[in-house]
This record gives C-alpha cells, structure tokens and sequence, in this order.
C-alpha cells in the first residue's frame, strides 16, 4: 500500500496552484475591490453571487453557504475526492512530481479518479486513430455526408470504434490499464465471453468537461447488425461521468459562452458541429437526456451578470440570454414544457429557435447554409411565448368551444410561470390572444396555481449586493470621507459575517484586528502583539482565534508562504474556527489601496509577483508565495487596531482593580493596589500618546 504524499510535496503544489485559474474553469468570476473576485456558488444553487475568493490567499469562501478552504478545499468540494486524490489532481495539473513516505515505489500509479481520466485519454487517441482506416469508411460517409470535412472532424475529436469484439481492451491493456479500470470508465462491459468493447463499430464524439478532460463518450450506430438498437449511446454514469451533469462541447464553447453571456441548447453531437463551424459558438448539447437543473446550474454561472447591482439580471439584458433549438414537432414541445420546470429566473432568460421546416441545425446548414444557422438563433423567441402560443394554436379560438378549449389548455402552462409580475402580464396577453374575458383567464390560472402548489418568485427583486472594500463609495479618500469611508466598510464587514451576530464598537475593533492578523501578518508589529493575550479580546470567538494564532506559533516569519500561514492557521483553529478565519481571509479591509491587489500569480499566466511588485518567470526555483510586504497604511492601521485592543485591555484592567479597591479595608494590600492601577493608567496614556499622537 503507498504512503501519505510527502509534506514538501504538499507546499510545493500549494504554492503552485493558481487558485483563480483552478475556480475560474467551471464559474465566472468578477472583481469585487481589495483583490476579492465574487461569482455563483458551484456548490448550491443560488441566483446573487455570494461566492468569494481571495487568490492573493490562497482562499475561497461561500457567504450563502459557509463553504470555505484552500485551493485543495475547492478540488476535494468540486471533484468529490479526497484531500490526497486533490493533491494529485493538482499536482498532475502543474506537473509536480509526488514522492510518497513508506512507499517502496516513490511514486504512486495514482489515484482512481486520475487513472479513469488517462484510460479515456488512452481510449479517445484509439478512436481518433481509427477514423482513417479501411473499416471507418462508414464513418468517414456519415461525417462527409453532413459537410464535415476531415479537418472539421479532427477539431471535434471525432473517431471511430472497430467492430472487433475487444479491439480497445486490448490497446488498453497494452498501455498499464487493468480490466477492472476499462469496467470503471465505462469503456468495457463483462460478458459471458470475458471483457469487451463498449463502444464497437459506430462513430464516436469525446465529451469533455469544461478544462477539457475526457469524461465519456458519445457513439452513433452505423451498422444494420449493431447488437444496441439504439441509434446513439453514451458512456454509463461513472465516477467520472454523470450525464445529468455533462454539457458536450463545453470545452469549446466555454470561453465565448463567458464573453458573450449566451449559450445555446442543441439536441445532438452534429448539431454542435454544425454551429460551431456556422460561427455559432456558444452551442452544447446534452448528452443522452433532457436539459435539467443541473445543466441550467452550470450554464448560470457561466452566464451570471450582476452589472444593474441592486437588481437580479433575469431578463434578456444586453444580449444575456439562453436558446433552446427545439423542433416544432410534438417532441419539441414537450422539450419545451419540460423546460418549465427549471428555475423560474432561468426561464425568463430563455428563447426557442425553430427552424423552418423543423430542420435541426445540422440539416439545416445542409440544405440553407452557415447563414441560416446564424438567423435561427438571432431570431429565437421567449420561451414563454413559443409553449404559450403552441397550446392555443391546437384551437379554433373562432368558435366559443375552442376558446374555452384554449384557456383549459393554456391555464396549466401560465399558472408554472413562478415569477408574479410576469404570469400576470402573459395572462392579460394570453387572454387578448384568444379573445376571452381578462377574469375568466385569471380564475382558471389561479385555480390551476393553487393546485399545482406553486411558489411564487418575484425575479426583479431587489437584494443586497456583497461589495468589495473600493465599491460604490468611491475609494477612500482622505479627512473626514476617509474617516466616513472606513467606517461604512467597517460596519459592512461586520454586517455580512456570519459567525458572530454583535455589532458593536468592541467587536468591529476586534474583528478588523483577526482580518489583518490572517491577510497581512507582517504589518502587525511583534512588540505590540507580545503585549496581547486571550484576556485581550472580548468576542469569545476572536479570543479562541487568538489561542490559534498563538498555537500556529505566533506571528509567521516573513519567509513564511502565503498558503502554509493559512493552513497552519487553520489547522490550528481546528474545524470550528475554520468556516471564520476563511471568512476574515476574504473580507474587504477598509484601506486606501492604489490599486487591486494582483492575483495570487500575478497578471500574466504562469508568473507571479514578489514584494516589490517585479514578475518571476515561470521558470524560477522559488515557487513558494510570500506573505504580503505591507504598506505604510497598512502597517498604522494595524498599529491602531493594536492600541485599541490593548487600551480596551488596560481599561478593564482598571476597572477590576479600582472594583477591589473599593471592596478592602486601608492597609498594605489596598495601597499596593494603587500603586499597581496608578502603574495601569501610566502605561494607557504612553499608548495613547504614541499610537493616536502620531496619528494625529
């Protein structure tokens, strides 16, 4: 059996990993002042970004719900594995090589998860391999006849599975893969005969997630004789794959769909071809199974806008919107409907495109050409007017019976609409549109809500934005607005944490102190922070947070990397402290900053940014990220906070000893009592003079 991963292994990914490139692979994230980035939340589902991460510390943290870590924290939440199979998804990631203690081989084969994704690497090179071969000739037809050149094919990663019995077990098993890992990636299947081919004698498509690892597989039958009458298959539900979960040509589409805040929902493998090569690059497709909830989940935090601030972007703002190309036929309405049962504020951002003559984009670019795939999806309509307009269209609303017919029909469909604002201007639309009496609709529709238990939503609600420490009071200035400034920002920070529901002078002064004791350690002065002790702080959490501190080892050396503060720190605080120190790891400080804080590798990819500002190049030695050089700034407002604390403690201190002078008799102990408060007052005014006085 292998050992634990090496420690110096450990800090060397730590301080490698680019936690905003690792975060910003599967959610869009957006600047929010003082280097913090905000975006949706990959771990619920949620409509306001509440999710935060620090890059600069190496941290993220989930102000709806509660999640937080380091870049390993993120990996373990997203993959589902374990901290050891995270390290090596990393560690494969930015190519470090792991030693192992107590391992007689130094290096592992890896993790399950890592040799399920090299086994469909393996498998997709096999496939890709084939495509030219005398066999393929079937595929290469198919291809061809749908106008997809031999270039256009290999773009797509398009292959081909022999009709052998075993042909791909066999490669497989020439390259190092067990039976057992061929069984796990869904690529082979036990039969009575032993292990063979999934995938055999039809063309191929690799469905890849967003960074462009191959998950599974798509497969088209092209032989009368297959042995599965279906006409397309896909990988089983693997430790890999979940095909409720899966979105082919993500990988491609990811970055326009980010740029252009548009996606487009196609039915097949072709028809993402076919956009694509039309200019349509936004497109995906599901795979195997209807667009649910989880796919909406993954498109919105692609497509998340929150430029209006107060207001939730629901609406078809700026050209954010998603299009559905369902066929006109029975089967694309009922897509449609189904459609209605997914988030209430994801509707309204989403249309239909039906083509003429029911063509699906793939035969339509046949028969009309890149234009007309163009056209369709410029030209697609609400979502709620297509299925609306589609169940009144089934009546001759001419006639009193088909006008009831209508509403009937059409009351059950107005009533799934969630938002109050919207059912209530589609049913005085719908009523004009079948030319019946605005209350007789109303009443069919609010009968139909009731029954169907429908919640109502209001998508234009107005909510309370999370801001960053530089937002929508413009950056602090000096005199009184700086004063003003800082004390908004101190009371936001109090406001939106949730460990601690006080607000208060005592716990803004205490909880401003922890925010700069974890993000910038080395602006806190050790002569005064040696003064301090639990007896300091107030708030019982900040006084365990301090016990943390001190059991990490005290204030970090300055040649501490940024990423093993954190986790001494953390693994100090234990998991009760960790939810808050993730949350002061993040939370906006109220300082003048000349600019954002760069992220945790600088602005170019692949370097990163000493003290003094200058980019190493991605080929130096020194990995390792560096606790922040303070400002001057930076350093007074540490030094303030600091007196504060100590004043508050010399306060309580007189006050308890002024309390038992009052309680003793005259004689020896009531006078050295005096002599120590005196000695108490003495060292309160020295540090009020020199910390305020220099202020001043």
């Amino acid at each position: 059996m292998s050992g634990m991963i090496k420690k110096e292994d450990i800090e060397k990914v730590r301080a490698k990993a680019d936690l905003y490139e690792i975060v910003s692979e599967s959610v869009t994230l957006k600047p929010s002042g003082s280097g913090t980035y905000m975006g949706l939340c990959p771990f619920h589902d949620e409509k306001s970004p509440s999710f935060s991460v620090r890059p600069s510390m190496g941290v993220w943290h989930c102000f709806g719900c509660g999640l937080g870590g380091d870049v390993f924290t993120y990996v373990e939440q997203e993959e589902n594995v374990e901290f050891g199979d995270a390290v090596e998804i990393l560690a494969d990631k930015y190519q470090i090589e792991l030693h192992y203690e107590n391992s007689r081989q130094d290096k592992r084969r890896g993790s399950k998860r890592s040799r399920l994704l090299e086994a469909n690497e393996e498998a997709q090179r096999f496939f890709v391999s084939q495509i030219m071969s005398k066999e393929a000739l079937a595929a290469r037809k198919l291809l061809a006849g749908r106008t997809f050149s031999q270039a256009d094919s290999a773009h797509f990663g398009c292959g081909y599975a022999p009709r052998g019995w075993d042909n791909l077990v066999r490669h497989l098993a020439t390259k190092g893969f067990t039976q057992q890992e061929m069984l796990d990636a869904g690529l082979a299947r036990q039969g009575q005969r032993g292990v063979y081919d999934y995938f055999r004698g039809r063309v191929t498509w690799p469905i890849r997630d967003s960074t462009g690892r191959t998950l599974g597989f798509g497969a088209r039958k092209l032989y009368e004789d297959d042995g599965i009458n279906a006409k397309y298959i896909n990988t089983p539900d693997t430790q890999l794959y979940r095909k409720n979960q899966v979105l082919y040509g993500i990988d491609l589409a990811k970055d326009a769909i980010v740029k252009k805040r548009q996606v487009v929902i196609v039915e097949g493998y072709t028809d993402v071809m076919a956009c694509h090569l039309a200019g349509v690059d936004t497109a995906v497709a599901t795979c195997g199974t209807a667009f649910g909830e989880d796919h909406a989940k993954i498109v919105r935090r692609l497509i998340s806008d929150d430029a209006l601030g107060a207001i939730q972007l629901v609406g078809p703002v700026q050209g954010s919107r998603v299009v559905f190309t369902f066929d006109g036929d029975a089967a694309g309405q009922k897509a449609a409907l189904h459609a209605f049962g997914l988030d209430g504020s994801f509707l309204t951002q989403t249309f239909v495109a039906v083509a003429r003559e029911n063509l699906d984009p793939c035969d339509l670019r046949i028969r009309y050409g890149d234009e007309a795939v163009r056209s369709l999806v410029e030209h697609a309509r609400p979502l709620y007017d297509f299925v609306i307009d589609t169940a009144v269209a089934m009546f001759d609303t001419q006639y009193t019976t088909g006008q009831m017919g209508a509403v009937k029909a059409v009351a059950p469909i107005l009533a799934q609409i969630r938002d109050r604002s919207l059912v209530g201007a589609y049913t005085r639309k719908t009523a004009r549109k079948i030319g019946v009496d605005l209350d007789l609709l109303r009443q069919e529709v609010n009968r139909a809500r009731r029954k169907l238990h429908v919640k109502d939503q209001d998508a234009y609600a107005v909510r309370t934005p999370h801001r960053g420490a530089n937002e929508s009071g413009g950056r602090a200035g000096h005199g009184s607005d700086d004063a003003m400034q800082r004390r908004r920002i101190q009371r936001e920070d109090a406001l939106r944490q949730g460990y601690h529901h006080i607000d208060d002078s005592v716990f803004i002064c205490e909880q401003q102190f922890m925010g700069v004791l974890i993000q910038i350690p080395r602006a806190v002065g050790s002569d005064a922070f040696g003064q301090l002790s639990p007896e300091s702080f107030e708030v019982p959490i900040f006084r365990s947070l301090y016990r943390a501190v001190q059991a990490a080892g005290g204030l970090p050396d300055k040649k501490t990397p940024q990423g093993l503060w954190m986790h001494n720190l953390t693994k100090a605080g234990g998991p009760m402290l960790e939810s808050a120190i993730n949350e002061l790891a993040v939370m906006p400080l109220p300082l003048n900053l000349d600019k954002q804080e760069d992220r945790q590798r600088g602005s170019v990819p692949g370097s990163k940014k000493g003290d003094n500002g200058d980019e190493q190049g991605a080929d130096s030695d020194d990995t390792d990220v560096q606790l922040k050089q303070p400002s001057p700034e930076e350093r007074q407002y540490a030094s303030e906070l600091l007196a504060r604390l100590l004043d508050a403690t010399y306060m309580r201190l007189i006050a308890s000893a002024r309390h038992r002078m009052n309680q003793l008799p005259d004689g020896q102990e009531k006078f050295d009592l005096l002599g120590q408060l005196t000695q108490y007052e003495t060292q309160r005014n020295e540090l009020r003079n020199q910390v305020f006085g220099n202020a001043e």
